[in-house]
C-alpha cells in the first residue's frame, strides 16, 4: 500500500516530462501557434487533458519548456562553474583554463547531445517572437551565466567585466558554439563528416579554444623591452 502513491507520482512526473519534451520538439519545429495541444499530447503518448491538468493549458506548457531548458543548461554549466572559485580569486592562467573547460562542456552538450537541437530551436523561435518564456530563459539562465563568464574574462584579461568589449568577447565565444549546433548539417557536409562523434567534437573544441587563445593573446600586452643605455 505504501508504494502506490509513489508509483502514481512517478507516473505523473513521467507524463509531465514527456509533454514538455514533446512541446519543445513541436514548438521548435512548428512554432507555438503552429503546434496544437492534440499534436503535443499524441507525440507524448498522453491524454490531451493532461496538458490542462499539469500546466493549466498550452501557455503554461510553454513556460514549463523554458523552465526545463533553464534547469538543464544550469546543470550543464554547473559541471564547470559549480565548484569553481570566485572569478576574482582566479589567476589569468586559471581563468583561461576555466573558459576552455566551459567551451568543451557546452560544445559537448549543444553539439554532442541530440536533444539540444530542441533547446536551440525553441530559443531561436522565442528570440524571433519574444514571450514570457524567453524572459525566463534570459533572466534565470542567460544573463547570470553571461555575467559570470564576463567576470572570468576579466580575470583572464584585466578588462572590466561590465565593459562592452568584455560582453562582446563572451558573445563571440558563445556564438561560435551555438553556430556548430544550428549549422550542424552544413558543417558536416563541408567537412565530409557523416556524423559528429567524439572525434569530431575534439576537432571543434580545438578550433574554438584556438580562437580563445588568439583573443586572449591579442589582449595581452607584449613585454616591454629594456631601454638602451
Amino acid at each position: 500500500m505504501t508504494t502506490e502513491p509513489q508509483i502514481e507520482r512517478n507516473s505523473a512526473e513521467q507524463t509531465r516530462l514527456a509533454l514538455v519534451r514533446a512541446a519543445l520538439d513541436l514548438f521548435g519545429r512548428k512554432g507555438f501557434e503552429g503546434s496544437s495541444t492534440r499534436e503535443i499530447a499524441a507525440l507524448a503518448e498522453a491524454n490531451i487533458g493532461s496538458i490542462a491538468y499539469h500546466f493549466g493549458g498550452k501557455e503554461g506548457l510553454r513556460t514549463a519548456c523554458a523552465e526545463y531548458i533553464v534547469s538543464t543548461l544550469s546543470a550543464v554549466s554547473g559541471q564547470v562553474l559549480g565548484s569553481a572559485p570566485d572569478p576574482s580569486d582566479l589567476s589569468p592562467a586559471e581563468a583561461h583554463a576555466l573558459l576552455k573547460r566551459m567551451i568543451e562542456t557546452m560544445l559537448g552538450f549543444l553539439v554532442g547531445q541530440a536533444r539540444s537541437r530542441d533547446f536551440v530551436q525553441f530559443i531561436l523561435r522565442e528570440l524571433a517572437n519574444p514571450s514570457a518564456a524567453l524572459d525566463a530563459v534570459y533572466d534565470r539562465l542567460f544573463e547570470p551565466l553571461h555575467r559570470r563568464l564576463c567576470r572570468i574574462w576579466q580575470a583572464a584579461t584585466g578588462e572590466d567585466a561590465d565593459s562592452d568589449a568584455s560582453k562582446l568577447a563572451i558573445f563571440t565565444l558563445i556564438g561560435q558554439i551555438v553556430y556548430f549546433r544550428i549549422g550542424r548539417e552544413a558543417v558536416q557536409r563541408r567537412m565530409d563528416w557523416t556524423n559528429i562523434t567524439d572525434v569530431e567534437l575534439k576537432a571543434l573544441t580545438a578550433s574554438v579554444t584556438a580562437n580563445l587563445d588568439a583573443m586572449l593573446a591579442a589582449r595581452t600586452p607584449p613585454p616591454t623591452k629594456p631601454k638602451e643605455s
